[in-house]
């Protein structure tokens, strides 16, 4: 397993990352299936392991504890808060009188003292990103947390907050987690050469695209039960979506390769990615995904995918996961 620099923090991470959100309630219930999946993958080398809070309630950050006990010291820790925990409003977003709450829930069920990347998991319109950035770098001086990153941010805040951060005296975030996938390519146009021209690691979430392209029947798939609509062919964006899926498989085939290790080695090729993060439910998966480490496409191979799904183009909108604030409500452009 290759390693890569993390953002310019000098912490080595494994170019596969595993993504832990599919281990408890929301995907496999067994918990100690959940321990074993994430020791086979650090027995492979991945030694980056991501959650969040919100994944299956917290249930899943205990998963990850619990599998990381005797371990801890050999892997690099990264979890997420902004999502809902509790009806309360003052229980979710990017305060600090949140964020100061949440980072000790993750730190208890994670049964760790320090998080080693704490990521806010999407934009907060509501609060100051002063008043996010000031809470996160007392953390960070305080031993608790050692590095901050982003999620789904769009490239306007990314710079936003590395330039409120270099004016105000605030550790800087050195990390952000996109969605990437060959059927959502949109964060190539601004996301991913802002991230290059500020020293930002990369790390890419969902490049199997949900699951489009596992090679798997979507059907039977619990993520299609889960977000029918994502995948409801009768959509026009989905029924593009199965067309570039139909000519990316025969690419693969004709490549020797499976269509999740095309995906998969895709987006480990743009030079700003630090780290694929691989969300796997079973061992058979992951053990599939494992496969396909060390995989180089071709330039023939990366043109010919180009001209399936153009550059920049996200076949679903919806698969960007994150929609402003002045494009949902109606009242902030109408007067």
């Amino acid at each position: 397993m290759q390693r890569r620099i993390l953002g310019g923090t000098g912490i080595s991470v494994s170019e596969y990352a595993l993504g832990a959100m599919m281990l408890g309630a929301w995907g496999n219930p067994d918990h100690e299936d959940g321990i074993r999946i994430v020791h086979r993958a650090l027995d492979a080398g991945i030694n980056f392991i991501d959650t969040a809070d919100i994944y299956s309630d917290g249930e899943n950050e205990e998963i990850v504890g619990k599998a990381l006990k005797g371990r801890r010291d050999d892997v690099v820790l990264a979890t997420k808060f902004h999502n809902p925990m509790g009806p309360d409003a003052n229980h979710r977003g990017n305060s600090r009188r949140w964020l100061v709450r949440a980072v000790e829930g993750s730190l208890r069920r994670l049964g760790t003292d320090h998080i080693d990347l704490y990521q806010v998991h999407r934009p907060d319109p509501d609060t100051d990103i002063d008043e996010t950035l000031s809470a996160l770098s007392d953390l960070v001086r305080s031993g608790k947390v050692r590095a901050i990153g982003t999620s789904t941010f769009p490239a306007e805040q990314l710079v936003e907050a590395q330039w409120v951060a270099d004016r105000r005296g605030h550790i800087r975030f050195r990390s952000e987690q996109p969605p990437y996938s060959i059927l959502a390519r949109g964060v190539e146009n601004a996301v991913l050469p802002t991230a290059q021209r500020y020293g930002i690691g990369v790390l890419t979430w969902g490049p199997l695209s949900a699951g489009w392209l596992s090679g798997r029947d979507l059907s039977a798939s619990s993520r299609a039960a889960l977000e029918n609509r994502k995948f409801d062919l009768t959509v026009p964006e989905n029924a593009r979506k199965a067309e570039a899926v139909s000519a990316l498989t025969e690419l693969a085939a004709e490549a020797g390769l499976t269509l999740p290790h095309l995906a998969t080695a895709f987006v480990r090729a743009h030079p700003a990615v630090t780290s694929v993060i691989i969300g796997p439910r079973t061992m058979d998966q992951l053990d599939t995904l494992l496969d396909g480490t060390g995989i180089t496409l071709s330039a023939d191979v990366l043109d010919r995918i180009d001209a399936i799904v153009p550059p920049g183009t996200d076949l679903n909108r919806a698969d960007n996961y994150y929609a402003a604030p002045a494009i949902l409500d109606a009242s902030l452009r109408r007067r």
